[in-house]
């Protein structure tokens, strides 16, 4: 199956290096280029992409509001955010507007292919404890959104461990080794938290742990 993919950021040059590495990969198809989030609205409609790689600061419509607008209109496309070394703070309300996961602009080759791939099939991009230390940063220092939050009753006393355990940024290998299951039954109560919840993955319950009071930041 090929990934449609659309890149998105204001910057030429960072769109044409991007191009070049991508379509080197036989399974990737750039759909389309737009050099600010107002294009990549316009273009996310028509091209209907797999994966978008959204830039955070750009003119005439940032990358925050792109993502909320392209999510809300295409729930099916999976909005990867670019950032700097320094995890800039529109990167948390970026998820919080349903982006499904982030990574560096200065990302080896073989990684952005693999970046692509990771979100095309439906897992957050990058590993829950680098997402932990973004929100862990930035935590209580951003306005939610008014959305009603998910009722946390549905789940099972193992399912809100996992939950809990997710926001402390374990892996699932770490999570099964700490409640002494097996990965495969961990990912079943991992894919049954997001499904009772209605969240798209593991970024967006790591998010939720946080609204809730599951998961604090670290004091700084």
């Amino acid at each position: 199956m090929t990934i449609r993919t659309l890149l998105v950021d204001d910057q030429a040059l960072v769109r044409g290096g991007f191009r070049l590495i991508l379509e080197s990969a036989p399974s990737i198809d750039v759909v389309g280029e737009a050099c600010d989030g107002a294009e990549a609205v316009a273009l996310a409609r028509t091209a209907r992409p797999d994966v978008v790689l959204m830039d955070v600061r750009m003119p005439q419509l940032d990358g925050i509001d792109a993502t909320a607008r392209i999510v809300a209109a295409e729930p099916a496309t999976k909005v990867i955010i670019l950032t700097t070394f320094d995890l800039d703070e529109y990167v948390f309300a970026a998820l919080r507007a349903g982006a499904s996961g982030f990574m560096l602009k200065d990302v080896r080759p073989a990684q952005l292919v693999d970046a692509v791939h990771v979100v095309a099939g439906g897992d957050a991009l990058l590993a829950p404890s680098a997402t932990r230390r973004l929100l862990d940063r930035f935590a209580g220092e951003l306005p939610g959104d008014e959305r009603p939050l998910p009722d946390l009753r549905d789940l099972t006393e193992r399912e809100l461990d996992v939950l809990r355990l997710v926001a402390q940024g374990l892996s699932n290998a770490e999570l099964a080794a700490y409640l002494v299951l097996s990965e495969a039954t961990v990912k079943t109560h991992v894919s049954s938290v997001l499904r009772k919840l209605g969240l798209r993955d593991r970024v967006q319950a790591v998010v939720l742990a946080y609204d809730v009071g599951l998961a604090k930041p670290r004091p700084r």
